[in-house]
């Protein structure tokens, strides 16, 4: 019996020390830990924060990521999470006196509902119930109504029909619209509380702010709230006791995002050249409030300015836009029309709210630091950690990413990210592969390589593979010439700047030529494509959802306007270029094992574009696989589609590059 005992100890002791190791190395599993930090809220005087988080919930008949609303102290002392329901809750906001928070939750018949709960915490009060859900909310200033957008509702006679199997529809037509709505935070008299619909113009809002004195609301809109209508955006004014609306600036440019000054005197928006470039290059613009000329600041680093408020004073306009790989806070002077750098430390920063007392949250991240909430005060401004809800990911060794250079073939500088093998040693030659961003006008920054997503970078280096991730021409961060300089050439320089990465990579010694492979998703995913019949020296690919045949894309995408805008014409115009650089007409001969991953519901790049691709590989011999994932859009947005979509990645590598 002894014996027996002390075998079963060291059975336990083993099994233990098994499991502690497996715990503390990233998987594909582990990955999916990480939560993500969306929205920040900072509270009137400063002293709480609201943020968001999203985690995992897999069960046996849920795949779904929750949201949940946590408070903190400004100090870090407290932490607590106010929200628990089965779905998500989103969208904190403040009442102007900090008393009060209000959110929006699908708690109720899965249709997002505005709440209310008492700052000091109980339990919440559904304030609205509306069939087709609630997006953003806002308090007034006096702190009794709050101003929603709500798409417009089916009809009865739709609904009726749905329910018939009678739901043909025509296209572009019977448009849905988003509506600017009010709703009073007290009951009326009968114990009410009535909507009220503030627009019904023949446009679809995006965005509002409430003027200082509670009398009327900025907001922008589109002619069609299909993506592709984003250029129509312009900025009016409406009344919020009688409903009349007034231009503020409607001009073939895009104008977005107006955010009263705190005096009310002035509106700052975000406004492109004209005409709009789906490469965009936007401007700060800065309207006197009852309409007139605005003040036009100079373009910014990267003229792609996202606009945080206005300091305290309106002296200045706080944005944040890329710069590199990094985020940086910048400020606009009003008096002298001119942009200051204010921070820039290299770490991803998102989520930003500031106060009148010019008071900041955010959430943080770096490369081996996954996301926190973190506040900090002007003039000083030094952020501080006042969250830990990653706290245990945090203690998983993660592999060294660093930042590197070169030139390209035209001499044009690019730079990438480079995220080494855990526990390199220097000297060694490891596997490579090349991670090529979405866009073309994406950018790899200094994100958490410990995230979910299709590219599991940290399971990755912790099976031994060096991955490059190169910011091309074409990529946001580095400027309007810069994003704008892959113009008509898509797999041309850009591709050459992504192989001049790959052989400097070779250069410094750390990649096995013998032993690359390359990935991408979106338009990572068409350079995928594109980079398989142009050379041999991958050894493996995997393409995510990738633009493959550039004519056939244009006709089913969501986005028709996108291409020509790139390419300067239409397919039937110019349909030497589309082929050229199409995938489809290069194919012949291509002999790169390649995994095709795409989403079944995807309208950005529609599910046929992977048919394709796939077709014709098998058509060759080449070694293929499709995975089609049920319900998923352009990204996967289901923990288990996240990690098949990892998993599948992992095992192919594996395959051909070990």
């Amino acid at each position: 019996m002894r014996r027996s005992a002390i075998g079963l100890f060291v059975l336990l002791m083993v099994s233990i020390s098994v499991f502690a190791q497996s715990a503390n190395v990233w998987t594909p599993e582990m990955q999916l830990k990480t939560k993500t930090i969306g929205a920040t809220s900072i509270s009137p005087d400063g002293s709480m924060v609201l943020y968001t988080v999203s985690y995992e919930v897999m069960t046996a008949d849920r795949s779904e990521y929750v949201s949940q609303i946590w408070l903190a102290s400004a100090d870090g002392k407290t932490n607590r999470q106010l929200t628990f329901a089965d779905k998500s809750s989103a969208n904190p906001a403040w009442s102007p006196d900090g008393k009060w928070i209000a959110f929006t939750s699908s708690r109720k018949d899965n249709r997002s509902n505005i709440y209310i709960m008492s700052a000091a915490g109980g339990e919440a009060e559904q304030i609205s119930d509306l069939k087709p859900g609630v997006s953003a909310i806002a308090f007034s200033p006096d702190g009794k109504w709050l101003a929603f957008t709500m798409t417009d509702a089916k009809t009865d006679d739709e609904e009726k029909n749905d329910r018939a199997r009678n739901d043909y529809r025509w296209i572009d037509e019977n448009i849905k619209m988003s509506r600017l709505y009010l709703i009073p935070v007290a009951k009326d008299a009968n114990g009410k509380r009535d909507h009220k619909k503030l627009t019904t113009m023949a446009r679809s809002v995006t965005a509002f702010d409430w003027s200082p004195d509670g009398g009327k609301i900025a907001f922008s809109h589109v002619s069609d709230p299909k993506v592709d209508y984003w250029p129509t955006s312009d900025v009016s004014i409406v009344d919020v006791a009688n409903g009349n609306v007034t231009t503020l600036v409607a001009t073939s440019a895009f104008e977005s995002s107006p955010l009263y000054s705190h005096d009310g005197k002035w509106i700052a928006i975000t406004a492109s050249d004209g005409p709009p470039r789906w490469a965009q290059s936007n401007r700060i613009n800065i309207y006197p409030a009852n309409g007139g000329a605005a003040k036009v600041a100079p373009l910014s680093h990267d003229g792609q300015p996202g606009i945080i408020g206005w300091t305290g004073d309106d002296s200045k306009v706080v944005f944040t836009e890329a710069k590199g790989t990094g985020t940086a806070l910048y400020e606009l002077i009003v008096a002298t029309n001119s942009i200051v750098e204010v921070h820039n430390v290299g770490a991803v920063i998102s989520g930003m709210s500031m106060n009148q007392a010019n008071d900041f949250a955010m959430s943080s991240q770096t490369p081996t630091t996954p996301p926190e909430v973190f506040v900090a005060k002007k003039p000083e401004y030094s952020p501080k950690q006042i969250s830990n809800v990653n706290a245990e990911i945090a203690k998983i060794p993660t592999a060294k990413t660093e930042r590197v250079q070169w030139k390209s073939k035209d001499g044009r500088d690019i730079e990438g990210l480079l995220t080494y093998p855990n526990n390199y040693v220097a000297g060694t030659k490891v596997p490579l592969i090349l991670n090529i961003h979405g866009g073309p006008a994406g950018v790899f920054n200094h994100n958490f390589i410990g995230g979910r997503g299709a590219y599991p970078i940290a399971s990755f280096a912790q099976k031994g593979y060096a991955v490059l991730r190169p910011n091309p021409r074409g990529s946001s961060g580095y400027g309007t010439e810069f994003r704008r300089a892959n113009f008509k050439d898509w797999g041309g320089m850009d591709y050459e700047d992504l192989m001049t990465g790959v052989d400097k990579v070779i250069e410094l010694g750390i990649a096995d030529p013998t032993k690359l492979g390359v990935m991408g998703w979106s338009y990572g995913g068409f350079m995928t494509s594109t980079i398989v019949t142009k050379t041999k020296r991958f050894k493996v690919a995997s393409a995510g959802a990738p633009v493959t045949n550039l004519m056939s894309f244009n006709g089913t995408a969501d986005i028709p306007a996108f291409v020509p805008d790139y390419f300067g014409g239409q397919s039937w115009e110019i349909p030497e270029v589309y082929a050229k650089h199409s995938a489809m007409f290069n194919i012949k001969g291509v002999t790169t094992p390649t995994l095709i991953q795409h989403g079944e519901a995807d309208i950005r790049v529609p599910i046929s574009q992977g048919y394709e691709f796939y077709n014709a590989l098998k058509l060759q011999g080449v070694p293929t696989r499709m995975i089609v994932m049920p319900r998923q859009p352009h990204s996967p947005n289901e923990p288990r589609m996240h990690l098949i979509t990892m998993q599948s990645n992992l095992d192919w590598f594996d395959k051909y590059l070990k």
